[in-house]
């Protein structure tokens, strides 16, 4: 009886794209932000990931990551950005996965953004948990960044929270975690019903170890996982990157027409 073959491994972790992405499907930048990370048990949040996917994991644990930030001129292909309803506050809460091709994305279990046009669009079009928010991002003091968020729509109403840091120096060498964190080059989603692929890229990041002075949120528990036990295991900054997006792919990694 033939035996069934072996998935490939999970992809090598680097710190530059894969590939270029020369005709992208959508240009954005993103400004100004914080990651912040805690460990998870892998079978905690299985079940939230898409058909055909599942938990990524370093040394058998996995992580769930609250990030804030500033999107800035959103464009599809190669138009250019939108000034005004391109720009906006975002924080999103995600997860880690990798799928029976080895390639390793993000799960946005939420989007928190400021924009209501952007939002309904990702809901309605794209079937993305975009929430609409009240949002503002503040400099307190020159080294302190202040991101605030309260839901409007669909709620639940007024979750969010204050999530405020204080960036240090620059990341010369990020460890293994670091990169294992940051060097995710597409996301998984279900989008118009069926499980994708969306590849990215971007410039490497450029990357600081953060001071995590206040978080009070309640954006993690909103999205069905359990409340972050104990402090994070890592708080990054970086000032941004642009990014590009390509056309998504099918499990079988053929991209759609």
């Amino acid at each position: 009886m033939p035996s069934t073959p072996l998935p490939p491994p999970p992809e090598p972790i680097t710190p530059d794209p894969p590939a270029p992405i020369a005709r992208p499907l959508l240009t954005q930048s993103w400004l100004e932000l914080t990651f912040v990370h805690w460990a998870v048990d892998p079978a905690d949040v299985a079940g939230l990931l898409p058909p055909g996917t599942v938990p990524d994991t370093l040394d058998g644990v996995t992580y769930v990551g609250l990030v804030a930030f500033r999107m800035h001129r959103v464009g599809w292909l190669r138009l250019p950005g939108v000034p005004y309803l391109g720009n906006f506050p975002e924080t999103n809460v995600r997860l880690y996965s990798v799928d029976a091709h080895g390639r390793r994305g993000v799960v946005f279990l939420s989007l928190d953004a400021s924009r209501l046009i952007p939002v309904a669009v990702g809901r309605l079009a794209f079937r993305m948990p975009y929430v609409w928010s009240r949002m503002r991002v503040e400099h307190l003091d020159g080294r302190t960044v202040r991101y605030t968020s309260s839901r409007r729509w669909p709620g639940p109403r007024g979750a969010g929270g204050r999530l405020t840091v204080r960036p240090g120096e620059p990341v010369v060498e990020p460890t293994e975690l670091e990169h294992f964190l940051t060097a995710r080059w597409g996301m998984h989603g279900v989008f118009f019903g069926r499980s994708m692929y969306l590849p990215n890229a971007h410039p490497r990041w450029p990357l600081h170890r953060a001071e995590l002075v206040e978080c009070e949120e309640n954006l993690v528990t909103a999205a069905g996982l359990p409340e972050p036990a104990g402090a994070p295991v890592s708080v990054l900054y970086s000032p941004g990157v642009p990014a590009r997006f390509g056309r998504p792919a099918r499990p079988g990694g053929i991209p759609t027409p």
